[in-house]
């Protein structure tokens, strides 16, 4: 994979070249076997995944399967930004490549290249606006019917 293949995760699609090149070189490639663990409930959340091949089952204590997850989706995007633990469990459904952004690279990345953390952040924050969004929605009241 090259930074220029960094286009396919929605949340880095509007990023520049240069900004994909500064965050390529922070990423942290990791390969898992189906079965195993890309990260677990209630462990110390510390950044970003990025699945680049293969498919990520989530499950939690609270309910046992939240689905399957392929190549392109990026997972704990809040887990970057704020501390606290994981939600859920991601375990590898078969042969999976991901690349991760640690919370430490990201701060380098704050450091280092602060417009390209800035457009991260801001495309991390609309993902989660986006997600609220589609959250809220079933609970909003129906329109009351107009009256004549």
């Amino acid at each position: 994979m090259t930074a220029a293949d960094l286009k396919r995760f929605p949340i880095l699609a509007e990023l520049s070249d240069d900004d994909r090149d500064a965050l390529f070189d922070l990423l942290e490639a990791q390969t898992f076997r189906p079965g195993r663990s890309v990260f677990r409930e209630t462990a110390e959340a510390d950044g970003l995944v990025f699945i680049v091949s293969g498919s990520v089952r989530l499950s939690s204590q609270r309910r046992a399967d939240l689905g399957t997850l392929g190549e392109g989706t990026v997972l704990g995007t809040a887990s970057l930004l704020a501390l606290g633990r994981r939600e859920a469990t991601a375990k590898a459904e078969d042969n999976c490549e991901v690349l991760v952004l640690h919370r430490t690279a990201y701060r380098r990345l704050v450091e280092d290249y602060p417009r390209t953390a800035c457009r991260l952040t801001e495309a991390i924050a609309q993902d989660l606006a986006s997600l609220l969004r589609e959250t809220l929605d079933p609970l909003a009241p129906a329109p009351a019917p107009e009256t004549e």
